[in-house]
């Protein structure tokens, strides 16, 4: 194995890229969400593609335009459908034993993906899809509930109910909104679904059940979705040794199968 970093052209912009070589005929194309550089937060996506590719499986990773070594205007997750056919056709051109690559999005990259019914992709691993609409920071009532119940069972928030140091105001509505119905799928959702309905391939959706974007995931989407996966207690990154591992177990499978 060895990493390489190249460039590559996107509609008259010059796209920064790194692989990760292996000898594998199906190869993971990590696309990079929010405007986090290719190698993730703390290196957290180059260490996980090289987990992969010693595996045998090539990884291919990319600055969207505007972000990181890449040229260009960063117009956000929704425009970056071209970004993500340029590193799809660089990847293959570089790895030419290539016969199947598999899409790996975490938070608005994979509802990148989505949008673009997998971007020319074979299979897709979608992680803590992003639903929530610009402008909108209420959380859904699912992770109100969950930090409640957690509350509830932490001896010293109970103490400080009893002693009157919790403002009952603020926790009365705070129980009301995590009473509420589950919200209906948001606009944003709805263009996901129609994107993914499009994709004919194999789908794994990966859901950190303690982060906050995949419960508004949750209250979006169909709960009787059969390609979702949980990781209990994960959070957005799966920065936990367990949930790191979990997640390669994960990615492991969707390139095996």
């Amino acid at each position: 194995m060895s990493r390489l970093h190249l460039t590559f052209p996107c509609e008259g912009s010059r796209l920064a890229g790194t692989i990760d070589t292996a000898p594998g005929q199906t190869g993971l194309l990590i696309v990079t969400g929010g405007n986090e550089i290719r190698s993730g937060a703390f290196s957290g996506q180059a260490r996980f593609a090289a987990t992969i590719a010693r595996a045998g499986f090539p990884v291919f990773r990319y600055d969207r335009r505007g972000v990181g070594d890449s040229d260009g205007e960063n117009r956000g997750f929704r425009w970056a459908g071209a970004d993500l056919t340029a590193a799809l056709a660089g990847f293959r051109a570089i790895s030419p034993q290539i016969v199947r690559v598999v899409g790996f999005g975490n938070c608005d990259a994979a509802s990148a993906l989505m949008l673009a019914a997998g971007g020319g992709c074979d299979s897709l691993i979608l992680s803590n899809p992003w639903t929530i609409e610009d402008g909108d920071d209420t959380p859904p009532p699912a992770a109100i509930r969950i930090r409640y119940a957690e509350k509830l069972r932490n001896p010293r928030e109970l103490m400080r109910l009893i002693r009157g140091q919790i403002d009952i105001a603020k926790l009365a509505g705070g129980l009301r909104k995590a009473a509420a119905a589950k919200a209906g799928p948001t606009s944003l959702a709805q263009e996901m679904q129609a994107g993914l309905a499009r994709f004919d391939g194999p789908v794994r959706i990966l859901l950190a059940t303690a982060d906050r974007t995949a419960q508004a995931f949750a209250e979006s989407w169909p709960a009787d979705d059969e390609r979702i996966r949980r990781c209990e207690d994960a959070t957005h990154a799966y920065a936990e040794p367990k949930s790191a591992s979990w997640l390669v177990d994960q990615t492991l499978l969707a390139l095996r199968s």
